[in-house]
């Protein structure tokens, strides 16, 4: 079986995340982490917390308390939400630890040797206001380049255009609202990317199977106006990894510390370290190494449209250009956005549904199966109530959750609960073996593409195929004429429980538990030959009428829900 290493966007620490910010990578890189290792494959699945920067430090502020006791607790926060949702990281790790410091300075250092680091003297926005250096991140205005009247310092939202805050037409501070902002002398470190362009550029073209949405913002970064220009990795601020060369001070950058987006990303590899340390596994440099082993690991990253240029730009510039044999992404799985209800989600705001809320009203299931049976892939996806309400409804109670309760409930009223003998396979069954054999064929092959949306209808699809077959059986009717031919039936119908909780697994992991809890096969394994799969059951095997797998959303309901976040969240 192959080896996967997989990593997702890691969430900032300045509180709870969106529905937005899950699907955007969190969720599909655990639907594909899943789905691997179901069958068979080595996973190791990584994410973290990003806490350095400016926005630690404010939301710490905020809360009113010291910014490393703020981000310990929402580190704990963010790392339960994960839990609820059914994240199965293989470790959960934080920026801020003593492996990612060290390894960035690291970097900082083989970087340096490598003459790929320059010393700016510039002038930067200071605050009066604020009393401060803003980094780029907390300096809005309007997109020379768009119009766009939300640009951040460092990038616009709306085009994704790499920007400085200089660029900015009217800039103002994110954390006052001043506008007396004036430019003041101060000393940085830049990383040379320019000087790596051609590395980047076969490097990418190379990557023949990327997503359209990946490749095209990258080459977009790479190309676009003057091309791809050097990079500050050093900010004037308190918190984050200190600026030195590897344990050496770096004279002249006293007091500094490097750029959240330069540490952030080092994050993946020191977080295999994290999970050595964390006593969770060993030898995490045979996942991270090309010399230590990591040649035969395929790497697959997930992330919103946004992070794209950092992780085919900035982050492969710090691997490639260090030197050393450290394992570069294979394949980018970005998103577009989600929108919310004729709108977009807001933080600041509080406009959309957030991850605690979420769990709050329903169960984790009901929304996994939504973002990803709607997942952004090739563009911008609008979450609405109705399509909410009608899916869940339609797909996850009528389908799936019909068609448990049919089967087993019939089974017990007629043969008790235990899988009944008698009958054997005719034209019908034969056929509905072909038809699910190509459907879980087709599944796999979208799966094994991670496209996700297709994946999705795949599944319903093979759901729908079991609903069909048992509505063009009915063993109910058969049972009166032929009971050995209903228990056959019967005794399909069950085995297609199990097979379904095994396929359903990676998308609802919760409600395939507690079929296969109920259906008496938890160490059920991946269909490798469906016609085995229906038989895995044998007469006699007992279960038990599961509870109502997923309760239907009333009118009411969503109505209330829509109101209650159309704005404040509360």
């Amino acid at each position: 079986m192959a080896r996967h290493l997989i990593t997702s966007a890691i969430p900032y620490i300045n509180g709870i995340k969106h529905l937005g910010n899950l699907v955007g990578s969190q969720l599909p890189a655990d639907l594909y982490a899943r789905y691997l290792r179901g069958r068979g494959h080595e996973v190791l699945f990584l994410c973290a917390t990003d806490e350095h920067g400016t926005p630690a430090e404010i939301a710490a502020q905020k809360a009113g308390k010291p910014v490393a006791e703020y981000c310990e607790e929402m580190h704990g926060v963010q790392a339960a939400l994960a839990d609820g949702f059914g994240l199965s990281f293989d470790h959960f790790g934080r920026s801020s630890s003593p492996q990612n410091h060290r390894l960035t300075q690291h970097f900082a250092a083989r970087l340096d040797a490598a003459g790929l680091i320059r010393e700016v003297t510039e002038h930067q926005m200071y605050s009066p206001t604020d009393g401060r250096f803003l980094p780029d991140r907390y300096i809005e205005g309007t997109c020379p380049n768009c119009g766009f009247d939300s640009a951040r310092g460092d990038q616009c939202d709306n085009c994704t255009k790499q920007l400085d805050p200089t660029d900015l037409i009217n800039p103002r501070s994110t954390i006052s609202g001043a506008t007396d902002l004036e430019l003041r002398e101060t000393k940085h470190l830049y990383l040379r990317q320019s000087a790596m362009k051609d590395d980047l550029a076969a490097w990418i073209d190379r990557q023949t199977d990327w997503p359209v949405l990946t490749t095209s913002i990258a080459k977009k970064w790479l190309n676009d106006g003057d091309g791809l220009q050097d990079r500050g990795i050093t900010r004037d601020l308190d918190w984050g990894v200190p600026v030195q060369r590897g344990d050496q001070p770096w004279p002249g950058m006293e007091g500094k510390v490097f750029y959240v987006w330069f540490d952030a990303p080092i994050e993946y590899i020191a977080c295999g370290a994290e999970w050595v340390e964390a006593g969770k596994g060993d030898d995490w440099e045979r996942w991270w190494r090309t010399d230590k082993g990591a040649d035969d690991v395929r790497y697959t990253q997930f992330m919103g449209k946004d992070n794209v240029p950092f992780h085919t730009l900035s982050f492969p510039v710090t691997i490639l250009g260090s030197g050393e044999p450290w394992k570069l992404v294979d394949y980018i799985k970005s998103f577009n956005y989600l929108n919310y209800d004729g709108g977009q989600f807001s933080t600041s705001r509080g406009r959309g549904v957030f991850m605690d809320q979420a769990l709050e009203i329903l169960p984790a299931d009901y929304w996994r199966w939504w973002l990803l049976s709607r997942a952004p892939e090739t563009s911008d996806s609008e979450f609405t109530w109705e399509a909410f309400q009608q899916d869940v409804n339609k797909d996850l109670a009528d389908v799936l959750g019909n068609f448990v309760s049919r089967i087993t409930k019939f089974c017990r009223s007629k043969f008790g609960e235990a899988v009944p003998e008698g009958g054997a396979y005719g034209a019908r069954e034969e056929a509905l073996l072909a038809d699910l054999t190509r459907r879980i064929a087709a599944y796999e092959k979208s799966m094994d593409a991670i496209e996700v949306r297709k994946a999705a209808a795949e599944l319903r699809g093979i759901w729908v195929a079991g609903n069909e077959y048992l509505q063009a059986a009915a063993p109910w009717a058969t049972f009166k004429e032929d009971p050995q031919t209903a228990a056959m039936q019967v005794r399909l119908g069950l085995n297609l429980v199990r097979l379904y909780a095994v396929l359903s697994a990676p998308f609802l992991p919760f409600s395939s538990a507690r079929l296969l809890e109920a259906i008496g096969a938890e160490d059920a394994g991946w269909p490798n030959d469906v016609g085995e799969a229906l038989r895995a059951l044998p007469a006699g095997h007992a279960f038990t009428v599961p509870e109502v797998m997923f309760a239907k959303i009333a009118d009411e309901d969503r109505a209330a829900w829509a109101e209650r976040f159309a704005g404040v969240r509360g």
